[in-house]
């Protein structure tokens, strides 16, 4: 501001009204430095319980604040991919993000393997029998029942759970009573309310539900093995997109994430 601008200024505010001014202006600037310093992080539905916790802890301790928006991990990308506004991206599966990275919307040098994860199959009720996998007619315990799956053409939670069952030889039988929902979430929801009696989930979405049984795990080698990649988003906030991923690789945020089921990927 020049001279003669503060002079008019001077001339046309009165003194009084000076203080609420520089508040005003005062108020402004830190909003917009608190926007600047604001992500915003697309991350898979089954992370929500550990990341809603995660992203309070990294705002305890950085003061900086984190938007998240969950969903199936396609959605997200297929989201990312119109340009949709994101800062992190949190898949469940490594082909989702290699599409991004294909299509140059992400960081390459960002990315890194975050999690893992385990497959399991749910019952609706606190105290489900165990079933084996090796030999159960899943078909014809469904009888006229669902099973409950995440999109399994799409979300990485159906595609891995589909895998299994085929490897394991129970997808014929099963095929035409999957029940599909939009994200893993939804199918956990599906099978805790008895809409579904049996659902295939991760383990971390079982442990974060309520009115389900883990009946069965599904072995290691019966699916591509369940990774969580992440990584900044092109055009993005990449410092604090950056310092948000490294808190989640840290002690403190990893911690949280064991505490809640899931493995480090880097271990």
């Amino acid at each position: 501001m020049t001279n003669i601008q503060a002079a008019v200024l001077a001339f046309l505010v009165p003194p009084r009204a000076w203080r609420g001014l520089l508040t005003s202006v005062a108020l402004f600037l830190g909003l917009a430095a608190m926007a600047q310093a604001q992500i915003t992080v697309f991350a898979a539905a089954s992370t929500k319980t550990a990341l809603d916790e995660a992203a309070a802890g990294y705002m305890a301790e950085t003061g900086q604040a984190a938007i998240l928006s969950y969903a199936g991990s396609s959605a997200l990308a297929r989201q990312i991919q119109l340009g949709a506004p994101a800062d992190v991206f949190i898949s469940a599966n490594p082909g989702w993000m290699d599409v991004l990275q294909q299509d140059g919307l992400i960081a390459p040098a960002s990315r890194l393997d975050l999690l893992t994860n385990r497959l399991v199959l749910i019952a609706h009720g606190a105290d489900a029998a165990p079933l084996d996998l090796e030999t159960v007619d899943l078909g014809a315990l469904l009888g006229e029942g669902r099973l409950a799956m995440a999109l399994v053409d799409a979300v990485p939670a159906g595609i891995y759970g589909k895998a299994a069952l085929t490897a394991l030889g129970l997808w014929p039988s099963v095929a035409s009573k999957v029940a599909q929902a939009a994200n893993v979430r939804a199918a956990l929801a599906l099978v805790a309310s008895g809409e579904a009696p049996l659902g295939v989930v991760y383990a971390t979405d079982a442990g974060a539900g309520s009115n389900v049984t883990v009946v069965a795990s599904f072995p290691e080698g019966s699916h591509p093995p369940v990774l969580y990649p992440a990584a900044v988003i092109s055009g993005g906030n990449a410092a604090e997109a950056g310092a948000f991923l490294n808190y989640l690789r840290s002690p403190a945020g990893r911690g949280i994430f064991l505490r809640h089921g899931f493995g480090a990927a880097d271990q």
